[in-house]
């Protein structure tokens, strides 16, 4: 089969690979029919070097048609369509059924001191083949995958997989009093949704980015926006009686502008030998934290802060002076998706578009597309904000 791998920094490239089969009796063949690039994959393309290896299949957002199941495997058939949850859980531990399948204890990779094993995510995350790929072998499948109709397009359900129950839980954690107000930081597609979400709740919702094609996409759904800048703190106390937001969601993570000092840090440990730049990352990794201090800064007292956006830091210096007056709850973690799915089906098959998941993907391409995307999407060219990959389209004759 065909799959998008890894080689190295910003060195994406397509190949030919074996097809996964069944290994286990509660396994599942997914061929992939749509699978999306996630800015989680850009931390791999541009930083995660020392914990992945060179021929690594990426990709966390799949979706497509079961073509072969386990003989343990009850609740699917060959033929169904599923989405592909990006973290793998049992159901059946008590992480899962306390909601937080992202700690499951049967998956957890314990050998990095991990929580669940993730798809198409490095060896802190159990070194999964990931979903960019025609064919996926999808681990207790029964659990993890999601059923949808067969007609609509797939974009409908995609982003099931990921961004839309790791919005939700970002808004979820912000504990947005009624009638309230929340700032988003970021308006990607995670920051995209969650202002979306927020906004359909009732909620004020301020959207702050950078880049002014996701500023205009995010105003066309309810959105007051504003350009990130050195007033913006100051600005949008103004807004909120001199207070701030209720609640601030960060959806940027270590991606975010500024800290020049820390991006440099970044470059030189991407292309050290991985022998040496792992310990240090393992142990000496910092993240910009420009997005987060700018959150801690602008929420008002008693509020709280949700942080969505990825973090990989262990040695990241926090403003606990700040947190303490201040009074600020935080709350993060990576996603729980299937705590949330219930809530969003609905609105996806909803045929008034709520949450706008027509209106995101701006680019799409086959397989072969990947290495330009990944590229496009991380220098934020020709208003990328999210690429959607379709497996059966433009692969060479």
């Amino acid at each position: 089969m065909r799959a998008v791998t890894w080689h190295g920094t910003r060195d994406i490239r397509v190949e030919d690979v074996p097809d996964p089969r069944i290994e286990k009796p509660t396994d599942a063949v997914v061929r992939i029919t749509a699978t999306a690039i996630c800015g989680s994959d850009l931390h791999l393309y541009e930083l995660l070097g020392p914990f992945i290896d060179p021929g690594d299949i990426l990709g966390h957002e799949p979706m497509g048609v079961v073509e072969a199941v386990g003989a343990e495997v009850t609740g699917l058939r060959v033929g169904q369509r599923v989405v592909v949850p990006f973290n793998i859980s049992c159901g059946e531990c008590f992480m899962c059924r306390a909601g937080l399948q992202s700690q499951c204890e049967t998956t957890q990779v314990r050998e990095q001191g991990s929580g669940a094993a993730l798809f198409g995510y490095t060896k802190l995350y159990g070194q999964v083949p990931g979903g960019q790929a025609e064919l996926l072998r999808v681990p207790l499948a029964d659990y993890n995958t999601i059923p949808v109709p067969d007609e609509g397009p797939d974009e409908r359900y995609l982003f099931l997989s990921d961004i839309l129950p790791t919005a939700l839980q970002g808004v979820e954690y912000a504990q947005v009093p009624d009638g309230g107000s929340v700032a988003v930081l970021g308006l990607g597609p995670v920051g995209q949704f969650a202002a979306r979400i927020a906004a359909r709740r009732g909620h004020r919702v301020f959207g702050v980015d950078p880049v002014e094609e996701r500023r205009t996409m995010a105003a066309r759904h309810g959105v007051e926006v504003w350009e990130d800048g050195d007033d913006t703190v100051a600005a949008l106390r103004d807004a909120t009686e001199g207070r701030g937001p209720d609640a601030v969601i960060d959806a940027v993570g270590m991606e975010a502008h500024g800290s020049g000092l820390v991006k440099a840090a970044h470059t030189v440990m991407s292309r050290m030998p991985r022998t040496l730049a792992k310990p240090l990352m393992e142990k000496a990794g910092v993240d910009r934290l420009a997005a987060l201090h700018s959150a801690i800064e602008l929420v008002r007292r008693g509020g709280t802060v949700s942080i969505s956006g990825v973090y990989a830091g262990d040695a990241d210096p926090m403003p606990m002076k700040t947190l303490f007056d201040k009074q600020v709850t935080l709350r993060m973690g990576q996603c729980n998706v299937k705590s949330w799915v219930d809530q969003l089906i609905p609105l996806v098959e909803d045929p008034s578009d709520p949450l706008g998941v027509a209106d995101l993907v701006t680019h799409r391409g086959g397989l072969d597309e990947a290495p330009g995307l990944y590229e496009t999407f991380q220098k934020k060219h020709d208003g990328c904000i999210k690429v959607v990959l379709r497996p059966g389209e433009g692969a060479p004759a």
